[in-house]
């Protein structure tokens, strides 16, 4: 029999009795897929300068690039955690991991704007899969005992992967060009489709997809996990954009430093993702979407001020960092409970509706900016919008913990 669900929290089939040294071995996995992916399709941004000088085109264009790979990314999300779902993340996986490797060495060879364009257009289909791959597989290997800590690893690995981006990439075009450093990305992610092929264990999800599958696509609480996805994530990206164009702008900070602080959003990440997969076993889920919301408003509002300090406006972006990187775990182990035959297009729900945010918030900021002459008031609305989610989507968001149920033969 299938696994049946309720109207609140879906039963979740016990997950295989994996031996530790299989589980582990899977999250190590996951975890490289994630690092490799995420080095691919950021990997033009610190190369923007370099790509704009030979190729003779403006940071408007230059902008396209990261909107390419991001809509693609997005798109991919729910098509990617299905075809998971429906065929496996072992084989899926690996195909997209040769699909990213191609597209990185199609962008070290290519001769105009239009071709890095298309190519990273086509990248983000790949890394779109590669995620919701990675989440899915990680949950279906862990134990419910560890399920939110290998959701916390593989999260951590990801933005590990951008970490690697922001503080290597800049080194290695000054080393080899930048021809050289997307063949170097591209070779990170054909040495992880080979451990991948070769160390992986076999994960079964253990049940098959139940239900119809537009029932899942309007499932409410998904909805709502997707809320707390754009108010997290999708406000980490927006955040770390602008908080270095203000840093540079008004307190007068050196690009240089005000591009590591900015990168502070995303880099806390590696940490606080864990960390929250760690404290889910302690907290309710609730409890910490809410904490973990209320700091991201309160850094957002700190930047309100007109006299802002350097240490303050550090403070600020640790704040966020933090309160943006502890409810990942939750909420990826949360959308694979409540749909465990869908967990991958379920997971990719929620992710994509983080990576909404991103696309319309950017331009939003710099309106904004652009309209009141300041930052400020985008800031309160990214506070806000943080308070917001906290009061009106946390709490309805199911908090009894997902009851594993066994399969019948």
């Amino acid at each position: 029999m299938g696994v049946v669900q309720n109207s609140s929290v879906a039963s979740v089939e016990a997950p295989a009795a994996y031996s530790d040294r299989t589980q582990w071995m899977a999250m190590l996995c996951g975890c490289i897929v994630g690092f490799a992916y995420s080095s691919n399709y950021t990997n033009h941004a610190p190369l923007a300068p370099a790509l704009m000088h030979e190729f003779g085109f403006n940071q408007a264009l230059a902008g396209f690039l990261t909107t390419g790979i991001f809509a693609t990314h997005a798109a991919g999300q729910i098509p990617g955690g299905h075809l998971v779902d429906r065929l496996g993340a072992k084989r899926v996986i690996f195909c997209a991991l040769v699909w990213v490797t191609l597209c990185n060495l199609g962008l070290a060879f290519a001769g105009g704007y239009w071709q890095l364009l298309v190519l990273k257009i086509l990248t983000g289909m790949g890394t779109g899969i590669c995620f919701v791959g990675g989440a899915r597989y990680v949950h279906a290997a862990a134990s419910r005992a560890r399920m939110n800590l290998a959701q916390g690893l593989f999260g951590g690995s990801v933005q590990l992967g951008a970490g690697f981006v922001i503080l290597a990439v800049p080194r290695l075009n000054l080393l080899a060009g930048w021809r050289a450093t997307f063949i170097v990305c591209a070779a990170m992610a054909v040495v992880a489709a080979i451990i991948w092929l070769a160390a992986a264990p076999n994960v079964m999800s253990g049940t098959a997809p139940a239900g119809r599958f537009g029932e899942m696509l309007w499932a409410p609480q998904l909805w709502l996990l997707g809320l707390v996805q754009m108010a997290t994530f999708g406000l980490s990206l927006v955040v770390g954009s602008w908080v270095v164009v203000m840093l540079v702008k008004v307190l007068r900070v050196p690009a240089t430093e005000a591009g590591l602080i900015g990168s502070l959003v995303l880099l806390l990440g590696i940490i606080s993702r864990p960390l929250g997969g760690v404290l889910r076993r302690h907290v309710g889920i609730r409890m910490l979407f809410i904490s973990s919301l209320l700091m991201i408003a309160l850094g957002c509002f700190a930047f309100v001020s007109t006299s802002i300090s350097l240490g303050v406006a550090v403070a600020a972006v640790v704040l966020i960092g933090i309160g943006i990187g502890l409810p990942y775990a939750g909420m990826f182990s949360r959308a694979g409970a409540l749909f465990p035959g869908r967990a991958g297009a379920a997971m990719g729900l929620v992710n994509m509706l983080g990576i909404l945010m991103i696309l319309g918030g950017a331009p939003l900021l710099g309106h904004l900016a652009d309209l009141f002459g300041n930052f400020r008031v985008g800031f309160v609305v990214l506070g806000g919008f943080a308070l917001l989610v906290s009061a009106v989507a946390v709490p309805f968001i199911d908090s009894a913990e997902p009851e594993f149920s066994r399969r019948s033969a």
